[in-house]
């Protein structure tokens, strides 16, 4: 089994674990479809697609194991990083690595480094794609539209 297949293991438990059966069915669309975005945009920008997919599939995880979205960075930084010693077969930058990335996510509209841009541009785009009737915030807008532009989609 590969480093994403494991994670995508422990993600499942979280999901299943939670009794609101539409609030899981939320948490396997998003999670899933940030992490495959985060690898097409990593292999787009010639990064480590298998550290951006593990990224996304982690990345609001404690808003999905505690139930609420409060500090959901920080708190789901804290607890990648957990999950990430537990299974032992990554070394610390590649945690360092994942784990920033999920601490920033939330901060749109900050530039941080590579890694932190491709976990911010596939939650946007996932959510844009899952709804086109979602409201996309003002602060988020630009961050659409260059990726739309980086893919060459004109709406």
């Amino acid at each position: 089994m590969n480093r994403l297949e494991k994670i995508r293991e422990i993600v499942n438990g979280v999901l299943m674990d939670n009794s609101d059966l539409e609030e899981r069915q939320c948490g396997f669309v998003h999670l899933y479809g940030v992490s495959s975005i985060c690898r097409l945009l990593a292999l787009k920008r010639g990064l480590d697609e298998e550290l951006c997919g593990i990224a996304g599939m982690l990345h609001d995880i404690s808003s999905y194991k505690l139930g609420h979205n409060f500090d959901h960075s920080k708190l789901g930084s804290i607890e990648s990083r957990k999950i990430l010693n537990e299974v032992r077969c990554f070394d610390e930058e590649e945690i360092d690595i994942i784990c920033k990335s999920i601490y920033n996510h939330s901060n749109k509209q900050e530039i941080h480094s590579v890694y932190d841009e491709i976990l911010k541009d596939a939650d946007v785009l996932q959510h844009y794609l899952n709804n086109p009737n979602f409201k996309v915030e003002e602060k988020e807008k630009i961050r659409l539209n260059n990726l739309f532009r980086e893919l060459g989609i004109s709406l």
